[in-house]
């Protein structure tokens, strides 16, 4: 994996990010709000969770 190849996805994630904020700016205010009052552990776990998916993936796409 270049590092061109990390800034496209960095540049995806944002590029998404942008538009759920200006497309649903009130469920994305909702799910800030969730994720301010969810415990450590939870966020912790959460973060765990999708950095394993986010490599594997990453791992899946770059095998080919």
């Amino acid at each position: 994996m270049t590092a061109t190849q990390v800034m496209a996805g960095v540049a995806v994630v944002l590029a998404v990010e942008g538009m759920l904020y200006a497309l649903l700016p009130g469920g994305m205010r909702q799910a800030l709000t969730r994720l301010a009052a969810a415990s450590d552990e939870a966020l912790r776990w959460g973060g765990i969770v999708a950095a394993v998916i986010g490599v594997a993936l990453a791992w899946l796409l770059t095998a080919s």
